[in-house]
């Protein structure tokens, strides 16, 4: 399939994309990012990450992070998820993402429908804008890769929960392993785990 990925949307602004990555998981952070592409920016294989095989996603990240203007990577955890809701943690772990840029946007655009202003930037909610626009398709790679490679880190201090298969999504291992063991400091006390 060939790429269609729109470069802005607003000509002549600086735009940041904004993704998250996690939100239905049972366990671990909810990572965000933001990105500023340059306007010419083109790499055939850059899509909404969930399009991508994780070799495309490591692939990717590094020519991201190298080629864009600016870029954030940021994240709540469990602790912040439960205690301001999902919605809330995805939006803040954008805000900080945001936070991070060497370059400050004009413009948010943000995957989903829905967001919080960010200081006085205009942002645009945009439903499906990760295989809309490429530097929401850019953040939601940053954001997955980056929340993979820390879940895989703490699959390795709780190995029963196939964290580095599952990224703790609710797959029915890890229902069955929550089942068993019980949950950890990493599961989401909110979620329905079981």
């Amino acid at each position: 399939m060939a790429n269609t990925l729109l470069s802005y949307l607003e000509k002549g602004k600086i735009e940041a994309g904004c993704d998250e990555a996690g939100r239905g998981c049972l366990a671990g952070p909810v990572y965000a990012a933001a990105v500023i592409l340059p306007v010419d920016f083109f790499h055939p294989l850059l899509n909404d990450s969930k399009q991508l095989s994780e070799k495309e996603r490591e692939l990717l990240r590094p020519i991201i992070e190298k080629e864009a203007i600016a870029w954030g990577v940021a994240w709540a955890d469990a602790g912040e998820i439960d205690n301001i809701n999902i919605l809330n943690a995805a939006i803040l772990s954008m805000h900080r993402a945001i936070g991070k840029l060497a370059v400050s946007p004009d413009l948010l655009l943000i995957d989903g429908n829905r967001f919080k202003p960010y200081g006085n930037i205009l942002h645009k909610c945009i439903v499906g804008g990760d295989g809309k626009f490429a530097s929401i398709a850019a953040a939601s790679v940053l954001a997955k890769s980056y929340r993979d490679s820390f879940m895989r880190e703490i699959a390795a201090e709780f190995p029963l929960y196939g964290w580095d298969k599952n990224m703790a999504y609710p797959t029915k291992l890890h229902r069955e392993a929550i089942r068993k063991f019980g949950s950890t400091k990493y599961h989401r006390m909110s979620f329905r785990l079981l």
